[in-house]
């Protein structure tokens, strides 16, 4: 019976250990930890925090009704890093006909087209996943935007550009590992 528990204790210790985000699985990310040295940046406001790599660059912004954290790898060439930005809103999101119709309709005003959406949930949140693509300046773009309903009066935008078009899934991956990071 001791063998027994031992054995169920070590499995159940190794499964959560491998278990994935439901963002993670979205997108067929490994659970592989964000590897150099992470600090825990609060936005302005105190209402989220998040863990950046310390040699990223991070950029706060605030006003009246949003706070945000906006941050890249500047390190690298534009089309070898992310840019992840992480937005407190004083509103809510309804993820109805109408937010998806406002999703499109925002894609085709930046002639991009939409691959991929989905509601999930993130953090115990109801929150819903857009993915789009197409050309920013010279370059092949990819964008997802992560919608994060918290409740009545407060929501949460998440925004990952990646451009180029070499290592997009290994460079959403790394972004979707510190946007797991993510404490509201």
């Amino acid at each position: 019976m001791k063998l027994f528990f031992t054995l169920f204790l070590c499995c159940l210790i190794f499964s959560s250990c491998n278990t994935s985000s439901a963002l993670a699985k979205e997108f067929s990310c490994s659970n592989t930890k964000f590897t150099g040295n992470l600090e825990q940046n609060t936005d302005i406001k105190k209402t989220f925090s998040i863990q950046i790599p310390t040699h990223w660059k991070t950029n706060f912004f605030y006003n009246d009704l949003q706070s945000s954290i906006y941050f890249a790898d500047t390190t690298k060439q534009l089309t070898e890093t992310v840019l992840i930005d992480i937005t407190h809103i004083k509103s809510d999101y309804k993820f109805d006909t109408d937010f998806e119709k406002s999703i499109l309709k925002n894609d085709s005003i930046q002639q991009l087209v939409n691959s991929k959406k989905a509601q999930f949930s993130f953090l115990e949140n109801n929150a819903f996943y857009a993915v789009s693509k197409g050309r920013k300046g010279n370059f092949p773009y990819q964008i997802v935007n992560i919608f994060i309903n918290k409740n009545s009066i407060n929501s949460y935008h998440i925004k990952t550009e990646i451009y180029g078009d070499t290592q997009i899934n290994e460079r959403l991956c790394k972004a979707i590992n510190l946007i797991n990071s993510l404490e509201l």
